[in-house]
């Protein structure tokens, strides 16, 4: 579902983000990237969600290549791919429904189905009862769990997490990660960037890839 092919980007300012990078994440696998700060897993998100294209190579996504794909059509390849950030950039002044509802009406949904299926979402993050309430009346761990419903608005195939669990403590990081444990068992792939070993080592079934100065050092799928 996703493959990276030689790939290398590099910045003008600061220079080789990644160097010839290759993998391949098949669909519905749970994936934790990681690395020191610096070394490329920020970079590796967003040519996947291609928010950026790579200097040299190749990244297939779901069908869609980034030598191909033109810029108008990226939208198409985010229907598919969800995008979790570290500092949760909900809409300040809306509640947690009207964050998820607009996350729909961006993605086309028709305006009567979008109230109904957004109250569904904030359900599935186990957020109904805060449907009603704003960002800062909510805790941080809540404002992930409404990040993370507001990135499945799409029904996406995979979902990436850039250090999503960075700036919550540890209850709150046990309860996000036991959400994304839940939707990767019911077949939606998960690209995960953290720094935090402990925690990578509480989950030893999913895949590990460390990155170091821009160049996949260890990758535990067998075969890689």
């Amino acid at each position: 579902m996703i493959r990276f092919l030689e790939v290398t980007k590099i910045f003008p300012r600061a220079g080789a983000a990644l160097e010839e990078v290759s993998f391949y994440i098949p669909k519905g696998e749970f994936v934790f990237l990681t690395g020191h700060s610096g070394s490329g897993k920020t970079t590796t998100l967003k040519l996947i969600h291609m928010a950026e294209r790579p200097t040299r190579g190749e990244v297939r996504v779901t069908g869609f290549s980034s030598l191909k794909t033109p810029r108008r059509d990226v939208w198409k390849v985010r229907r598919r791919v969800g995008f979790v950030f570290q500092d949760f950039r909900l809409l300040p002044g809306r509640t947690a429904l009207e964050n998820v509802a607009f996350a729909l009406e961006v993605t086309g949904a028709p305006k009567g189905e979008i109230r109904p299926r957004a109250q569904r979402l904030l359900a599935q993050v186990g957020l109904a009862a805060k449907a009603g309430a704003s960002p800062e009346e909510l805790s941080g761990g809540e404002q992930q769990r409404v990040a993370i419903a507001r990135a499945l608005a799409s029904d996406p195939l995979v979902l990436l997490a850039d250090e999503p669990t960075g700036n919550l403590d540890e209850r709150a990081t046990r309860g996000i990660m036991d959400l994304f444990w839940e939707l990767h068992a019911r077949g939606m792939g998960v690209v995960m960037a953290t720094h935090d070993l402990d925690l990578v080592r509480q989950y030893p079934k999913a895949r590990v890839m460390e990155l170091a100065q821009g160049r996949l050092v260890y990758d535990s799928r067998p075969g890689e």
